[in-house]
Formats: C-alpha cells, structure tokens, sequence
C-alpha cells in the first residue's frame, strides 16, 4: 500500500458519518452511566 493509497483510506474513514443509531446508543450509554454514578454517589453519602 502506497502513502497516497493509506492517506486516502484514513481520510475516507475519518469522514465517514456515525450511524444516527450508533450515536444516540452512545448518548443513552454515557447517560445510564452518569446515571448510576449520580445514585452511587447519594447512597454512600446517605450510609
């Protein structure tokens, strides 16, 4: 594989838009976790 050929490939990947339902499964992910932080943090300070 030429250094064109590679640079090519990166910026194709680079710019490949995320699947809507990939990012909005991230969101719901990022959130459940902060989520349980948030409790885990009360329960220890209510014990």
């Amino acid at each position: 594989m030429t250094g064109n050929t590679r640079r090519a490939r990166a910026i194709a990947i680079a710019e490949a838009k995320p699947n809507a339902r990939m990012v909005a499964l991230r969101y719901l992910m990022l959130a459940a976790g902060a989520t349980a932080a948030s409790l885990a943090l009360l329960l220890s300070h209510l014990i």
